[in-house]
Parts: structure tokens; C-alpha cells; sequence
């Protein structure tokens, strides 16, 4: 089987034990509005700190990023998703928010969880059902950190 393959299923796998299954519509987005390619305001008014957002990034729970994305500094990251480097660059605050809170709302077809968004996904453990995998806190850490990836 093709590495990509295996690590896709192990994603998979992964998200069915976490609760960040795939799938669904727009709706179960808590407390924040979409407008155009983003969202622009932070979640629940807060700051993000781009230390804690590469501490987020780098660790292995609960986001676990490099296991898709290359990150800089990371000596073990993943091909899957396309590399973080440069990320501030490409996009604003505003796009980089939605993508982390749900990046299906951007490219439906990926694997990428929907780190922030509680309705409309499919097998979710009952444990894990109406909770986000990550709080609005460090989305908004994570979103600083990709802010500073020029």
C-alpha cells in the first residue's frame, strides 16, 4: 500500500477516536461568522501567542499538524497536506482562521479534521460528540503562529 495511503487510513483512524470525523454542512460553527474567504474576527475575542501556537503546532496532541504538514523547525512532519512554510505569507489572519476552525468550508474534499466545528460530521465517538477537538484559545495561538511562517 502507498505511503500516503497508510497514513490517510491512520488519520482516519485517529480522527474516529478523537471525534474529528469527516463530513457534513455548513452548519455547528460556535459563536463566529464566516464572511468571504474567512473569519475575521478572532474567536471569543481573544489573542492568540504565536509561542504557544508553535508549541501547539510542533506537539503531537490534540491538533497533531505534523502529521500532515510539513512545519519548519519540525525535524518529522508529514507530506499530505501542503507545507506551513510560508503560510503568513499566502494568507490573512482572517483565511488562516477558517482554514484551521474548518478547512472543508475552503476544499470540501479534504482530510484535514474540522478542528473547531461540532455539527454536521459523521462517526463521532458519543463521547466526543458536540465538542471541538481544539478550543478557540489555540485556534487563535495557531493562527498566530502560521502569521509569523513569512
Amino acid at each position: 500500500m502507498p505511503r500516503p495511503r497508510i497514513a490517510a487510513l491512520a488519520l482516519a483512524a485517529a480522527c474516529q477516536v478523537a471525534g474529528c470525523a469527516t463530513g457534513g454542512g455548513d452548519d455547528g460553527y460556535p459563536g463566529y461568522r464566516v464572511d468571504g474567504e474567512g473569519i475575521s474576527a478572532p474567536l471569543d475575542g481573544l489573542t492568540g501567542d504565536a509561542g504557544r501556537g508553535r508549541a501547539r503546532i510542533l506537539a503531537r496532541d490534540p491538533a497533531n499538524c505534523i502529521l500532515c504538514h510539513a512545519v519548519p523547525e519540525a525535524t518529522l512532519s508529514g507530506n499530505l497536506g501542503p507545507s506551513l512554510a510560508g503560510a503568513g505569507r499566502r494568507f490573512t489572519a482572517a483565511e488562516l482562521r477558517l482554514r484551521v476552525v474548518d478547512e472543508r468550508r475552503v476544499v470540501p474534499q479534504t482530510i484535514m479534521p474540522s478542528y473547531y466545528r461540532t455539527a454536521g460530521l459523521t462517526g463521532v465517538a458519543p463521547e466526543y460528540r458536540g465538542r471541538t477537538i481544539l478550543d478557540a484559545q489555540a485556534i487563535e495561538d495557531i493562527v498566530a503562529y502560521l502569521g509569523t511562517l513569512r
